[in-house]
């Protein structure tokens, strides 16, 4: 059985993670206060990123959209990375360092 494009999507960005040494959880969404939360939480140089993580045209939830509007309003990054803009991620963290 092969890796959903989801699946494929989160294994590249925590390789990108990995490679610059940034801190991050992967928190599992349920039905105990999560639900929405980002597919990663990300603490790198001292910026607070959230990445939700979508393959192809997948789009957020409006749960998912709250919550990432949230994390901006407090002064946080947050981004969805699909397959087509993983680039965008690694061009972020370039800029923080």
């Amino acid at each position: 059985m092969g890796m959903t494009p989801e699946a494929k999507v989160k294994k590249q960005i925590r390789a990108i993670l990995d490679r610059v040494g940034a801190y991050y959880s992967m928190p599992i969404g349920s039905g105990f206060g999560n639900a929405g939360t980002p597919d990663f939480l990300v603490c790198y140089k001292g910026k607070f990123i959230a990445i939700e993580a979508k393959a192809g045209k997948g789009k957020v939830t409006a749960l998912q959209g709250h919550q990432l509007g949230k994390i901006m309003q407090a002064g946080g990054e947050a981004f969805i990375i699909n397959d087509k803009n993983i680039d965008q991620l690694e061009e972020v963290l370039n800029e923080i360092r």
